[in-house]
């Protein structure tokens, strides 16, 4: 029962955050997620401009996904997100350095696929896999 209040309170969050900025309302910053996790860094490249509100949302769902992926299946204590403004669009790779946490059970969840929904949708791509060193995850949006 905790667990499932829990889950409800932080899907009606994400819901009521989704809402705001598809509004134009003010999602929190990038830099604000990198802040609450140990290790992370954030790298802003090319000319910034502001992305369509959907747009946003991607990227910041994006990051925030792949930053709750390292706390909970890596053991990495080095995290780097790149955010690059191209010429033809915007990408943002995060990539952890360090070794995969087993996984529980087998245990699976949607996590990678809403990423790559929501980046299709937009017209972009989203992949992700493992590196050397850790793990992947890059989303390009059209600009």
């Amino acid at each position: 029962m905790e667990r499932a209040h829990k889950l409800a309170t932080s899907g009606l969050t994400e819901a009521r955050q989704a809402i705001a900025a598809l509004r134009g309302d003010e999602l929190p910053k990038l830099a604000d997620l990198v802040d609450n996790v140990p290790g992370a860094t954030l790298t802003v490249t090319g000319e910034p401009r502001e992305p369509s509100s959907e747009a946003r949302l991607a990227l910041y769902r994006t990051a925030q996904e792949a930053l709750t992926n390292v706390r909970r299946h890596s053991a990495s204590e080095r995290v780097e997100l790149r955010l690059d403004y191209g010429d033809d669009g915007t990408a943002l790779t995060v990539q952890d350095h360090g070794e995969a946490a087993p996984v529980m059970n087998g245990a699976h969840g949607y996590g990678l696929t809403g990423m790559r929904e929501r980046a299709e949708l937009l017209g972009g791509r989203l992949t992700a896999g493992p590196t050397d060193d850790g793990f992947k995850v890059e989303l390009w949006l059209p600009r």
